[in-house]
Order: structure tokens, then sequence, then C-alpha cells
């Protein structure tokens, strides 16, 4: 198989169905091992629907998609996004908050949200035969919100208590803390969440011109994956928006994707320090990383892998199992359409604050200068690829897969074209990427029982 670009145009074609959507021939039609089937269609008004067919399951999962996260928020919006995902569930012109939850709870389904910073998907998992209810009340939820005054003051106090207890954990705290400090006074280094500040301060007038904003048939992308029909849930999705009054014309294309031209962000390298009054010191070392649709995050992967990706990882076997200073350590990376970060996360004693910044700035220099064995190589091409095939066993994962990939990339790998990327990777790449790292200035966070990096003695 081979990856499959994704355009944005595109409409369904009448093939004589009575109803006009039963039938139609959809943009793409994309074969998966397994015989599993992606289709694609771009319904009037622009909505995009993307479906992964699996045979013999039962259930499915459905996400409704909206490219709106906490960097577009406007002045005086910021917090809006998060507000969003709980106050959608709490009644629209058709049904209350009670009927929107009794409505999965009653057939044994999942119903959830989440924002992220570039994006917002409401999503549940029932069984097949209920997928139709599945996707008309998520439908009446995106499009029919009424954003009650009464409710969204009682979910100001339950974000605000939500935002409290990631306060109260200081690795949250930390890696926050290093995201604000690399990604500076760019959008994408708020917190999705909010601050306190903001969503106490944020109007029931500004939420609602958020939702006006983003909440279009342009904007919105559906994706599904399990026991279905593409036609069937195309002709579902359409039903409900025009039940909800979504202006649906036709010739209406989808809004583009994000720019991915590179953010020009002036990082804030240095030694960040955040009291805390707890027992163990966090660490965060970094700096800025690679974009989403950058060539090179196959290379990333690999070498998050060998560098902090599991028990035999070079962070946990020096910082962990040889020296025994910390209980969890590891690198992580994050990327977004034009800007991105790379970082290295330890727990230790307060006393060991200074020796593991030093060995976690260390094992990325060593990274770069000698590369990595054929060895390491192999056991991460090897943990990735097994990683890659079992997320594709739920039908959650494969949803969420269709949904990155229709809004971040416009380009669909299926499980083999993953794997022969993954296995593509050189350990020369891969030592060429970690000097590019090791060679930006850091950025490091430190929350624990300190004041000021000389507590530490840096």
């Amino acid at each position: 198989m081979a990856a499959v670009d994704l355009p944005l145009a595109g409409s369904l074609r009448n093939t004589g169905s009575s109803d006009g959507i039963g039938g139609t021939d959809p943009t793409l039609v994309h074969g998966e091992p397994g015989g599993a089937i992606v289709r694609r269609s771009v319904l009037p008004g622009g909505v995009r629907v993307l479906t992964e067919a699996m045979p013999g399951q039962r259930s499915a999962t459905i996400g409704f998609w909206v490219a709106v996260g906490s960097r577009d928020e406007a002045d005086g919006q910021q917090g809006s996004t998060h507000f969003l995902e709980h106050l959608l569930f709490k009644g629209t012109r058709r049904r209350t908050a009670m009927q929107i939850a009794s409505a999965f709870d009653e057939v044994g389904g999942e119903s959830n949200a989440a924002t992220a910073k570039e994006s917002t998907c409401y999503y549940a998992r029932v069984l097949d035969s209920d997928l139709p209810m599945a996707i008309d009340v998520i439908a009446d939820m995106v499009t029919s919100a009424v954003l009650d005054p009464q409710e969204l003051e009682q979910e100001r106090a339950v974000i605000l208590e939500e935002i409290a207890m990631d306060s109260d954990d200081p690795a949250d705290v930390c890696h926050e803390m290093f995201v604000a400090a690399v990604l500076s006074d760019h959008p994408l280094g708020r917190p999705i969440g909010g601050t306190p500040e903001a969503i106490q301060a944020v109007p029931r007038e500004a939420v609602w011109d958020h939702y006006q904003r983003y909440y279009r048939p342009e904007e919105l992308v559906v994706t599904a994956a399990g026991g279905l029909d593409h036609d069937a849930v195309c002709r579902q999705v359409l039903e409900a928006l025009n039940r909800a009054g979504w202006d649906l014309q036709e010739g209406r294309h989808p809004v583009p994707r994000r720019s991915t031209g590179l953010a020009q962000i002036t990082s804030q390298p240095g030694i960040h320090v955040f009291r805390r009054p707890v027992e163990q010191a966090n660490i965060v070392m970094g700096c800025q990383g690679i974009v989403a649709t950058d060539e090179r995050r196959f290379v990333m992967s690999v070498l998050n892998a060998v560098l902090g990706g599991g028990m035999s990882s070079r962070l946990f076997q020096e910082v962990r199992e040889k020296r025994g200073l910390v209980y969890s350590t590891y690198s992580f990376s994050g990327a977004y359409a034009d800007a991105g970060y790379f970082g290295m996360y330890a727990g230790c004693s307060p006393s060991k604050t200074k020796q593991v910044i030093g060995l976690l700035g260390a094992e990325l220099d060593k990274l770069a200068a000698e590369g990595i064995s054929d060895e390491e190589l192999r056991k991460a091409v090897g943990q990735l690829s097994g990683g890659i095939v079992l997320s594709l066993e739920d039908s959650g994962s494969r949803m969420s897969r269709l949904g990155r990939a229709e809004l971040v990339s416009g380009e669909f790998l299926d499980a083999d074209e993953s794997l022969s990327r993954i296995r593509a990777v050189t350990a020369g790449q891969v030592q060429e990427l970690a000097a590019e790292l090791a060679g930006a200035p850091r950025t490091v966070t430190v929350v624990g029982p300190f004041d000021r990096p000389s507590d530490f003695g840096m």
C-alpha cells in the first residue's frame, strides 16, 4: 500500500438514489491491510466525512472534529475552546444535558470530548447498531448548543476546579511551564484549558462568538471506524445537519488546512524555577522541535524511542538503572502546523537536581556526538512497529488517525506505509536530528522546593 493525499475539494455524486445520498461515489477509496476500507467524501456545505470499515467489528467509534484549538482564541476569548468542550454536553435546542448523557448510558456506549491546541473532537464509541443514534446526538451538540448562561456559570466553576487539580500535579506544571517557555508568546504557548484568570473573565458573549465563528459546515470533519457503511454514515450525517438547520450550500469547499510555514518564535532559554512544596523536583529540559508535517517526524519517533522511550532507553538505563537517581524519566516531542518542541523529563530528590539536569543534557549530547548503534536502531524500529500495529486493533485509534490525517497533514498513511517509513529511518538520520536538537538553545524548567537555580547549585 502507499500514502494517499487527501484533497480539500470534492463532492458526492448522485448515481440515481432517490434520496440523493445513497449509492454515491466517494472522492477517495483506499484499501487497508486485513480488508478494511477507508473512504472519504465531501458533503454539501464542505463537510468532510472519512470512514474506515473494519470487517467483523460489532462496535464503531465516531468523532466530530473542528480544526479550532486554544491557539485560535482571539483576545478576550481565551479559554473559550475548553469552555465549549464542556458546554456542548449541557444541552441543545432538542435535548437536555441529562438526555445527552442518557442516550449513551442506556446503550452501554461511551462519549467524551478532547480539546487540543489546534483541534477539538467530540466522540463516542457504541455498538454498530447504535451508530445512527451517536451521529444524531453529537451532530445535535455540535450544531445546536444553547450555551445556557446558568450552565455556563456552573461550568466556569467546574473548569476552575479542573485547572486547580492540574496545578496540584507538579509534573503537569513542569511540562506546561516548559511549553510556555519554549513557545514563548506564540499562541501555541498558551495552556489548552486556559488560565484561571482567563476562565474567570471570559463572558458568555465571547464564548458564543467563538462557537459561531468556528462551528460551521466547512470547518467540520466527521471520522468513523468500526462496523459501519460509508454511504449510510454520510446519509445520517447529512440528515442530522439538515435537521439542525445548517446551511449546506452546494459548491462550498472545506476551509484550507493550516499553513505549515515555520513560525518565528524566540524561546526563553535558561533555567526557570517554579516553587512548589513537594518532596520531589520535577525537571524538563528541551528546545524547539519539528513541525507536524516534517518528513523527519519518523526520525524523531526513533530518536525518542532510543533516548527515552522505554525501560531499555538510554535515559532510563543511565539515570535510573545505573545511578538510581529517579523513578521516572523519558523523552517526548510535540508537533503542530508551524512549530514544535522536544523535551526530556525526570523526577528526582531535590538534592539530586543539579546532577540529573547534567545527565539529561549529557545523554542528548552523547547521542548527537556518537549516534546510535545498529542494535538500538533495530530495537527502536521494533518498538514503534509493534505500537503502530497494536494501536490499530482499536476503532478509536483508527477514528483519530483519520481525523489527524485530514486536519493536519492531508496525507493518509495505512499501516504498511507507516511501517515502511519507520523502517526506512537510518542511524545517520537520527544522529543528524539529535545534533540539531543538541545545538539549539536549551530551556530547563524545574518545579520543586526552590526559589532560584542557586538553591540547587546551578
